[in-house]
């Protein structure tokens, strides 16, 4: 356990809490924690790790532009807070079909990453940690896209990273892991209820694609 494990574990876990509040810090927060565990990653030969890392910073952009780009006035929400650092952005349903063109992308980098990984590189446990980390690209781009399906995804691969990090003697890490399945919970429940609110107070919103 380094000091700098310390701080990217209290970096990330308040980029998660912001991100299941809606809060638009999240991103930026989220930028600073990437750029400390890219190096804790590499210190540890977690290389698929840390490519997933560097890939994070540019979806954390994404992200940021993103919610930032689609976000809406809260006084158009039933009983929505006026904090105007939250960001009144609507969680959206993911269809079953995309849900499964989402897992198989996941799995296809798995295999092709873990392939590169094994082949070429001294990478520790290199097949699951590639599809930790294919599968945790595709979580992401589900959390900037606002499907709230994101969060089940995140508490799979959190469930699994855990024994990861014990393995790898990243015992702060892994309770960080720990936490994030609580919070991923949290903004599970935070996102249906607010869509919930916003489809009852309009009827006419389509509900044909599943919920997740």
């Amino acid at each position: 356990m380094s000091g700098l494990e310390i701080v990217a574990v209290i970096v990330s876990a308040l980029a998660v809490w912001l991100t299941a509040r809606r809060n638009i810090w999240c991103w930026p927060v989220g930028c600073v924690s990437v750029m400390f565990y890219s190096q804790i990653f590499f210190d540890a030969k977690l290389y698929s790790d840390l490519l997933l890392q560097l890939i994070f910073f540019v979806m954390q952009l994404y992200g940021w532009w993103h919610w930032t780009r689609n976000r809406t006035h809260s006084q158009t929400l039933p009983d929505a807070s006026r904090d105007e650092d939250k960001v009144h952005i609507m969680p959206r349903r993911l269809s079953v079909a995309g849900c499964w063109v989402g897992l198989m992308i996941g799995a296809a980098g798995s295999l092709l990453l873990g392939y590169v990984m094994a082949r070429f590189t001294d990478a520790h446990i290199p097949w699951l940690d590639s599809a930790l980390t294919s599968f945790s690209l595709v979580a992401q781009y589900w959390m900037a896209r606002k499907y709230i399906v994101n969060w089940w995804l995140w508490i799979a691969v959190d469930v699994i990273y855990i024994g990861v990090y014990v393995y790898k003697d990243l015992q702060l890490t892994a309770g960080l892991y720990a936490m994030f399945i609580i919070l991923a919970i949290v903004g599970l429940r935070n996102w249906r209820r607010e869509l919930l609110q916003y489809e009852s107070a309009t009827p006419s919103v389509s509900l044909a694609a599943q919920n997740y």
